[in-house]
């Protein structure tokens, strides 16, 4: 397994389900809010095309009341990873306040998109799901981190077929999207190193079944064929 330029490879060992994270993460470290009640922040993190959304909603099942919150509609048409200001100022700061979010991101309007991130006050939890959602301008804002590991290489090629359905590209479009993206992802994850601070750290085995690392790495993250930082095609 090559997980990325930069990123160790986790000691994924623990087998556990959903609700063995949903309630690790629910448990660790709980929550002294002062006189403002307010949601446990969760932040699932991970390289394009890893399965962030897919245990984001897992989570926001097995959490009741739990809702989600994805980087990419505070992003739209905005910037790639140049969001955090948004995500601070009209998501996480409004939450521990104990506010309601009614929040339009700026270039939704202008582009003819209509509607609002929504998002309870009372909800036990909010999950902020997509790259870059544990991100270093956020940590004091976020709660407990998860960071999903997944093979950098298999990550591609399950996600050319996605693009291309979600936006109706042709497979040269989508490898070129994907490539384009890749330019800003490697260089902001190698900077910004999210795996390090992360409080789980899940991938899955053979079979597709949810595995859960603690914090730490194995001992020898070389693979062969790949070296961390190397060529990512």
């Amino acid at each position: 397994m090559y997980p990325g330029p930069g990123e160790p490879i986790a000691d994924l060992r623990r087998a556990g389900g959903i609700d063995v994270l949903a309630r690790d993460l629910l448990d660790r470290d709980l929550l002294d809010t002062g006189t403002a009640a307010r949601p446990r922040i969760i932040a699932v993190d991970g390289r394009g095309g890893s399965g962030k959304s897919t245990l984001a909603d897992r989570l926001r099942d097995a959490i009741s009341g739990a809702q989600v919150v994805h980087t990419d509609d505070i992003a739209w048409w905005h910037s790639r990873f140049g969001w955090d200001d948004l995500m601070i100022d009209g998501v996480l700061a409004p939450l521990h306040a104990g506010r309601d979010v009614r929040y339009q991101p700026p270039a939704w309007a202008p582009r003819g998109r209509t509607g609002w991130v929504e998002v309870s006050s009372t909800a036990p939890a909010v999950i902020v799901e997509g790259c870059g959602a544990s991100r270093r301008e956020l940590t004091h804002l976020i709660d407990t981190t998860v960071w999903v590991q997944f093979d950098f290489h298999e990550a591609k090629r399950r996600a050319l077929p996605r693009d291309m359905a979600l936006h109706g590209f042709d497979e040269a479009e989508a490898v070129r999207n994907w490539d384009e993206w890749q330019t800003e992802e490697i260089p902001f994850y190698l900077a910004d190193r999210p795996w390090e601070r992360a409080d789980r750290i899940v991938g899955y085995d053979a079979e597709g079944a949810l595995l859960i690392a603690e914090p730490g790495w194995s001992s020898d993250s070389d693979v062969p064929g790949s070296t961390p930082g190397g060529p990512v095609t």
